[in-house]
């Protein structure tokens, strides 16, 4: 028998910074979020697979956004009774595509592993400001079957 794991509607919150450009951020935006899911009673069970989906997601705009290189990367974390939600937020307005990588290539999948853990992500233009926002939702057993 399956239980549904929730967490205490006393649990829900949110956090965001703004970090460098930079693949050095990668390590740093996982450290912010273990910290951020830690501190809130429940978070603990959205932590296996969030901070691989979140390095994919700086990764990707690390590598991929046309934008100068002292554009800072806006990140925000939200937790809900049900799920925690990832954004990063770059100045380039270009989408990102889900692209077939061949056995052989050595990169490619970064969006192709956050579309498999991920109960849910996406793309959006900003509010407000030019770029856009790459974001995932992951439960707290997204990924589990795969």
């Amino acid at each position: 028998m399956s239980e549904t794991l929730k967490i205490p509607p006393s649990a829900v919150g949110e956090y965001s910074c703004w970090l460098s450009r930079h693949h050095k951020s990668v390590p740093t935006a996982r450290g912010l979020l273990r910290g951020f899911l830690s501190d809130h009673s429940g978070g603990e069970l959205f932590s296996d697979h969030s901070g691989l989906v979140l390095g994919e997601l700086i990764t990707n705009a690390v590598q991929h956004a046309r934008t100068p290189s002292d554009r800072l990367l806006f990140v925000r974390f939200a937790l809900s009774a049900d799920d925690v939600r990832i954004e990063v937020h770059d100045a380039d307005p270009r989408q990102p595509v889900l692209r077939r990588v061949n056995g052989d290539e050595e990169c490619g999948r970064g969006l192709w592993l956050v579309s498999e853990l991920a109960l849910r992500w996406g793309c959006r233009p900003r509010a407000g400001g030019a770029g856009k926002a790459l974001w995932a939702v992951l439960g707290p057993q997204s990924g589990a079957a795969t």
